[in-house]
């Protein structure tokens, strides 16, 4: 666990950076630091390693002042993963990841081995080993960075900004890894975002901070949509989060109707919707498994208003219209 304890920031010049900011951030869970410029972000994450130091209060880590730990063995406990990676442009993607195994006293033989290993864990395969930083893209780079912070296997990950550098479709991919190798590992990561979707999407708990390092709430991604603790809360996290709240809740209870006048392929795999000049699209389905946001779009985009259900074998198995939809989750508010 890392707790901040009334923790301070004064820059010379009398600028406040953090003020008395307590928080706890549990251990094998993600939190995201969210909020507009100026806030304290990236100074309150850049406190735990001792990058940046309070100028009051106390940052503990498992009960342990930071500030009474040596900086070199502190920090080899802590991966840092920022934006643009921060890779060495003269070592190879491989040796960029051996780096910190070969600084503990392993042998570069073992390091690689390992290097290579987690290489393949963030979904890159051992032809990128031996590229170099500039003949990889900006998704590729993070990824190296993320396997370089894992090297050492730490116990806490600091991340600051590590996906804001790279186009939305490579950023998507890069959340799903990234969930993916958490739920493997199940690190303590602090990671610092000014986006809310993505602080929402990755965070098992966020917290948000108003400008002059103030912290204006701290709880799950469901509370904050469902229950902002004030105006600048609700303004931060958007209009629209009672849309965003229904990415908690699965379609599992969805009730749905049979499956009439879609047009289906001999497995029962959906075509289409029959129209004056051909098919028309369905949009994508949803099965199950998938949130009620998922269900909300599809049924939003489709061209009849409809949204169609599929089992594990790809057939259809159900039809959700809008108003049917908008009862169902009437019923819930009720």
């Amino acid at each position: 666990m890392i707790t901040f304890e009334d923790v301070v920031k004064v820059y010379p010049g009398g600028s406040t950076a953090v003020d008395h900011l307590s928080l706890e951030l549990p251990t094998g869970k993600i939190t995201t630091l969210v909020g507009p410029s100026g806030c304290g972000k990236t100074t309150s994450l850049r406190m735990i390693n001792r990058m940046v130091t309070p100028t009051s209060g106390r940052i503990l880590i498992d009960g342990e002042d930071v500030a009474g730990k040596d900086e070199a063995l502190l920090r080899r406990g802590i991966g840092y993963v920022i934006q643009h990676a921060g890779l060495f442009p003269h070592r190879t993607v491989l040796d960029n990841v051996a780096t910190v195994p070969v600084l503990l006293g392993e042998t570069r033989r073992t390091a690689r081995t390992k290097a290579l290993v987690l290489l393949e864990r963030v979904g890159l395969s051992a032809e990128f080993a031996k590229r170099y930083p500039a003949q990889l893209s900006g998704g590729q780079q993070q990824r190296v960075g993320v396997a370089r912070a894992l090297a050492a296997d730490p116990p806490i990950m600091l991340m600051d900004e590590p996906f804001s550098a790279v186009d939305p479709v490579v950023r998507a991919q890069l959340h799903q890894e990234f969930l993916r190798l958490q739920q493997d590992l199940g690190k303590t990561i602090a990671m610092v975002t000014h986006d809310i979707d993505e602080a929402i999407k990755l965070g098992d708990h966020v917290a948000v901070l108003r400008a002059g390092g103030h912290l204006a709430q701290f709880g799950t991604p469901r509370e904050l949509l469902a229950e902002p603790a004030d105006d600048f809360v609700a303004s931060f996290v958007g209009r629209d989060r009672g849309l965003r709240s229904l990415s908690f809740d699965t379609a599992s209870e969805l009730p749905v109707k049979p499956v009439d006048g879609l047009s289906l392929d001999d497995a029962g795999r959906p075509l289409g919707w029959p129209g004056p000049s051909g098919l028309q699209p369905t949009g994508g389905a949803f099965t199950k498994e998938d949130s009620l946001r998922t269900v909300t779009d599809l049924v939003i985009s489709s061209p009849v208003g409809i949204a169609v259900r599929v089992g594990p074998d790809g057939a259809a198995d159900g039809l959700v219209s809008h108003h049917d939809l908008a009862d169902y989750l009437a019923s819930r508010r009720s």
